[in-house]
């Protein structure tokens, strides 16, 4: 089938988008901390299956260094990192998030130049810069004029803080990841944050407030239904557009979901689509495109 990668790729971005806006609804009543413990512990159980359909390994005999490496990267990229963009979501809404999520690429990029050893040109400087230019831009007044200052400045940091765990858990396993299987991969990420998450609780005074949290009537639709589409449907299409199409074209795709979170936010959101906001997500995207690209 032509182009069936890049259809993959793509479907993952709106589905992805689709799902924060779920996630967003959600969050309005489930605290993060609870939200994202229930997402992992769906997606862990569907991928147990999943993996078993496809015949992929579920333990594999490999040095027990490796087994540290990728559960380390799921407590810092899906226990740590998706509680804190949990919490920004909730502080500064989906658009704003979306726009903050453009720093993913060049955040990759420059982990893999100071630990891997990679270069960057000078079209993924300029790429790079027009990111920053657009998260910078948001600090406008006028676009947070139904937020106030601590929320907007804590879910500014909240938000930069979990893209840069997120990049830093990638790149950990990125040299390993080479030769791993891609759903013991995964699996194995979300044991580290299942973990990571349920220990937290157990010490954490508040657990009972948490997870009472969960279990409010009126949001259980989001919370499934967000945590099925975001965490095992679009993590399938991220893989298949990734097998089917080139690294590059696939991730580029991905990188649209930021514009989808943008307008679905709008259109179920009633987020207000300013100049400003704009103008900054369709730089921010521009310039992952230019990261990816160069």
């Amino acid at each position: 089938m032509p182009y069936f990668g890049e259809i993959l790729s793509l479907s993952c971005s709106v589905i992805w988008a689709f799902s924060v806006i779920l996630f967003k609804k959600s969050g309005e009543r489930v605290h993060p901390i609870a939200l994202n413990l229930f997402k992992i512990s769906l997606a862990f159980v569907l991928y147990i299956p999943t993996i078993m359909i496809l015949k992929q390994p579920i333990i594999r005999n490999i040095p027990i260094n490796e087994y540290i490496l990728f559960i380390s990267s799921g407590i810092l990229g899906v226990g740590i990192a998706d509680t804190l963009f949990f919490y920004s979501l909730n502080k500064l809404g989906a658009g704003l998030n979306a726009i903050i999520g453009c720093l993913y690429s060049p955040l990759i990029i420059a982990l893999s130049v100071v630990f891997l050893g990679e270069k960057m040109s000078l079209i993924q400087i300029i790429g790079v810069i027009a990111i920053i230019s657009a998260v910078l831009s948001i600090t406008g007044v006028k676009t947070r004029a139904n937020i106030s200052r601590k929320n907007f400045i804590l879910g500014i940091i909240l938000g930069i803080l979990s893209t840069a765990f997120m990049a830093i858990s990638i790149i950990m396993v990125k040299t390993p990841l080479e030769h791993t299987p891609i759903l013991w991969a995964i699996e194995t990420r979300l044991f580290g944050g299942l973990i990571f998450l349920l220990t937290f609780l157990i010490f954490h005074p508040d657990r009972a407030r948490f997870m009472k949290s969960l279990f409010r009537t009126g949001k259980w639709k989001y919370t499934i239904s967000g945590s099925f589409l975001g965490n095992y449907i679009a993590l399938i299409l991220w893989l298949g557009g990734m097998k089917y199409a080139l690294v590059s074209v696939a991730s580029a795709l991905n990188q649209t979901s930021n514009i989808f979170v943008f307008v679905f936010a709008a259109i179920f959101l009633g987020e207000k689509m300013t100049t400003t906001k704009t103008i900054a997500i369709l730089v921010g995207v521009l310039g992952a495109f230019l990261v990816t690209f160069g």
